[in-house]
């Protein structure tokens, strides 16, 4: 599994760390940001709690804002 360092210098490396980053900003990423604890999102993330991590995506996958969010990540990423 990569670190977070390492999938930050990939997307700098291809371009696409600005285009996420203006989806984390867009209407729909800030609610969502809303939504999630943001302290406890990085602990799971740093301790491997993959539970709680698949259990704060569900969250946010069962929302259109988060549907939507999800498929806009995934056309940028094909590209």
């Amino acid at each position: 599994m990569q670190s977070f360092e390492d999938v930050q210098r990939e997307l700098a490396r291809s371009g696409k760390g600005a285009e996420l980053n203006a989806l984390a900003r867009s209407a729909d990423g800030e609610k969502l940001s809303a939504m999630l604890d943001g302290e406890k999102l990085q602990r799971a993330a740093q301790t491997g709690d993959a539970a709680s991590l698949r259990a704060m995506l569900g969250t946010v996958l069962g929302t259109e804002e988060g549907r939507r969010l999800a498929a806009n990540i995934k056309k940028l990423m094909e590209k």
